[in-house]
């Protein structure tokens, strides 16, 4: 039963779904910190579920986050490239991806992605020059980071963006530092402050604006980086 539904519902929709499932049970349980689920990203069917569940809510806010924007950008985390092929009809991005993943960006390059467009990499080590880009975003990827990880991650989207770097990730409907827990995969719950103060280490500006996506314990942030006062 648990694999079917997973089958059927989009990564996020599943982790509500087992969010509300472990409300009623009482499972919900605490992740062994420092361990990082990487394994689900050469899963096909998380390929095939990775170019759903964004629509109606995140992909339609990064296309008005970047709708007056242009200029060299990168996708933190670009999994099978959906985003960046959304971006496509404005011809003012030039939009490039990155992933930890071969797999994933192999579906990139299968969408119709110039090859030298994607990289394979961990994003907590980027491959690119400081200021290569004049935008960076993220979404839905950073809460799956450990602490560690997390604070490189930010950094190198700091060192690599010239402008602005924007990423969405679910906080905590309490308000409160759940921390690092796990059910379809490890991810931190934790408060808006709790985001802000690991922005503001590698940002000069951080800014909060609402998303529409929400589960039963989280809701969506957008976190509006500026390396600049």
């Amino acid at each position: 039963m648990k694999a079917l539904i997973k089958d059927l519902l989009p990564p996020l929709a599943f982790r509500a779904f087992s969010r509300a499932k472990q409300k009623v049970f009482g499972s919900r349980v605490l992740a062994i910190r420092g361990k990082q689920d990487l394994d689900v990203y050469w899963d096909k069917k998380m390929a095939h579920l990775l170019e759903v569940w964004g629509e109606g809510n995140v992909w339609n806010e990064i296309q008005f986050l970047m709708a007056n924007l242009k200029g060299p950008t990168l996708d933190i985390a670009c999994g099978t490239g959906k985003v960046i092929e959304i971006l496509r009809v404005f011809p003012a991005l030039d939009v490039q991806g990155c992933d930890i993943s071969d797999m994933l960006i192999a579906k990139a390059v299968e969408r119709g992605i110039a090859a030298d467009h994607v990289r394979v990499c961990d994003a907590t080590k980027l491959p690119y020059a400081s200021d290569q880009f004049d935008y960076s975003y993220s979404i839905g990827s950073l809460e799956h980071f450990t602490e560690e990880g997390l604070d490189k991650a930010i950094a190198e989207a700091a060192r690599v963006t010239r402008l602005g770097s924007f990423h969405m990730v679910p906080t905590s409907r309490s308000g409160r530092d759940e921390g690092w827990m796990k059910t379809y995969q490890s991810f931190h719950n934790c408060s808006v402050n709790w985001w802000v103060e690991r922005y503001s280490r590698h940002f000069g500006v951080v800014r909060v604006l609402d998303s529409s996506w929400n589960d039963q314990i989280s809701v969506g942030k957008w976190f509006i980086c500026s390396r600049q006062f």
